[in-house]
């Protein structure tokens, strides 16, 4: 059995939400993940349904949606979601306690097997990468208590590259689909201010899509990464995502 995963950071509906958001559903339509993971997506704007909803009108893709939002003060602001082909199983959410940052997971039947697909955004790669450490450490341990499935994969931005702690906690544990550069797009504002001004362009792999021993990687790479055709600083976001098939 083959499956396709994605994952991107939609970073809200900042810089020019209205126009970008065609390019992620154009992009969308073209890759056809059967799990597409999104972090920071728009609680008042509702994104994620936007997206539901278009794949449904554009392309016959019929999506099941989970959200968890942040939580305390973010709640009405940002969360992280799942679109899924597959038939849910259950759904659940972690508290980091931790800057108001959750993770999610899905249980989806692929087939005759279970698998569980995790979401979440680990802090900020510009903070010290001993919250991602701490991070890390809860979820792999949420995952662990969940130990009855052994298909899995966690998607997200992770804001840490393989060589920092965090990351290499992941590693220790799951496998990486790919190790291309995924920050940062040279996606503009409207008054032509650079998303992360400073940082080098795509430099760095933060975003991932790790997986377990029991599904094999066939091919993986970079998505959402092609600006508009019209305008070279307009971009899905400011991260590119990850793509990858898996055979069971």
């Amino acid at each position: 059995m083959r499956l396709r995963a994605a994952t991107l950071n939609l970073e809200q509906d900042h810089k020019r939400w209205e126009a970008r958001r065609e390019l992620v559903i154009d992009q969308l339509g073209a890759l056809q993940p059967d799990l597409f993971a999104v972090n920071e997506v728009c609680i008042p704007k509702q994104t994620a349904r936007w997206l539901q909803q278009q794949a449904k009108q554009r392309y016959g893709i019929d999506y099941a949606l989970v959200q968890q939002t942040r939580v305390n003060g973010l709640a009405d602001v940002e969360g992280e979601a799942l679109l899924t082909r597959f038939p849910l199983v259950e759904t659940g959410n972690l508290d980091y306690r931790t800057r108001d940052i959750v993770a999610l997971v899905a249980r989806v039947r692929v087939g005759a097997t279970v698998l569980e697909a995790y979401v979440t955004h680990q802090y900020m790669s510009r903070g010290d990468d001993s919250l991602r450490l701490f991070q890390a450490q809860r979820l792999l341990a949420w995952i662990d208590g969940r130990d009855d499935v052994a298909a899995r994969i966690v998607c997200g931005d992770f804001n840490a590259t393989l060589d920092m702690p965090s990351a290499a906690l992941m590693a220790s544990r799951f496998r990486p689909t790919q190790t291309a550069p995924t920050a940062f797009t040279g996606l503009a504002d409207v008054n032509g201010e650079v998303s992360h001004p400073g940082r080098p362009r795509m430099d760095r792999c933060i975003d991932f899509i790790w997986h377990s021993e029991a599904l094999r990687v066939i091919e993986s790479g970079v998505c959402f990464d092609r600006p508009s055709p019209d305008d070279p600083s307009l971009w899905p976001s400011d991260h590119a995502g990850v793509w990858a098939d898996f055979e069971l």
